[in-house]
């Protein structure tokens, strides 16, 4: 099975190498790497192209933002099975890719998702959250704030061809309304894969300040109205409540 790795990057110079060295270190053959680039002033483009034809596709232009680009590299893509790792995050181990498609092999779905850390940004060993999915037994977890880690999660290209792309009107909360219209309104399936696959720095643009956090709850909202999906008055407040547990929860490697 190929697998397609898009990265959407801009001005992201301190983080990406890290990000990168992941992705190719993977002990998996057959993986396409996506880099898709703001037109970046910091010498992002130059450290790109150091690696040479070890990136499959690369793109750098002036862009709408994060969830255009996240749509040029899925556009791009030619693997069975996308992943999307951000220019702050990167991958636990070598051997992410080989137990996704491993899992998917004896748990076949449309999507496969697993478990994050949320890392301190300038002491990436340092876990400051850690992010267990659990299993989705019903679509019905979504209404009780239920989601998976974004960062985790892979998706077959065919959904995407079927079900649409990242919602361009959404600011920060694009990544949620598509989970939400592909697990909630789509019914795609998901299996989960019981292991930490990802880590991600915190500080995340959703997150930064509490205008920040209202201005991503609105959206969350928005993502239900315009999936013409009944939204409970306690969704909205379970959502980050779920979190708090994370920061208590100890992660054993």
């Amino acid at each position: 099975m190929k697998i397609s790795i898009i990265t959407v990057v801009f001005n992201g110079i301190e983080t990406l190498k890290n990000c990168i060295d992941s992705v190719l270190g993977q002990k998996y053959d057959d993986i396409e790497y996506i880099i898709i680039d703001g037109a970046s002033t910091d010498g992002t483009v130059e450290l790109v192209k150091s690696y040479g034809d070890k990136i499959s596709k690369f793109v750098s232009e002036p862009d709408g933002g994060l969830y255009f680009a996240m749509n040029k590299g899925i556009a791009l893509a030619t693997g069975e099975l996308i992943g999307i790792l951000n220019a702050d995050d990167f991958y636990a181990d070598n051997q992410v890719v080989t137990d996704v498609v491993a899992h998917l092999h004896h748990h076949p779905a449309d999507s496969v998702y697993a478990d994050l850390l949320y890392v301190n940004k300038d002491e990436p060993t340092k876990v400051v959250r850690y992010w267990k999915s659990g299993v989705l037994k019903s679509r019905r977890q979504f209404v009780f704030g239920w989601m998976p880690p974004h960062p985790t999660f892979f998706v077959k290209k065919s959904v995407y061809e079927r079900c649409g792309m990242f919602d361009t009107q959404f600011t920060s909360a694009a990544d949620y309304e598509l989970m939400l219209r592909f697990l909630y309104k789509e019914h795609i399936s998901a299996t989960y894969l019981p292991r930490v696959t990802t880590l991600m720095r915190v500080g995340g643009k959703s997150n930064q300040n509490i205008k920040n956090r209202i201005h991503a709850n609105n959206e969350d909202k928005l993502a239900w109205q315009k999936n013409g999906l009944p939204l409970r008055f306690y969704t909205m407040w379970l959502k980050p409540a779920r979190k708090l547990p994370q920061f208590f929860k100890k992660y054993k490697e």
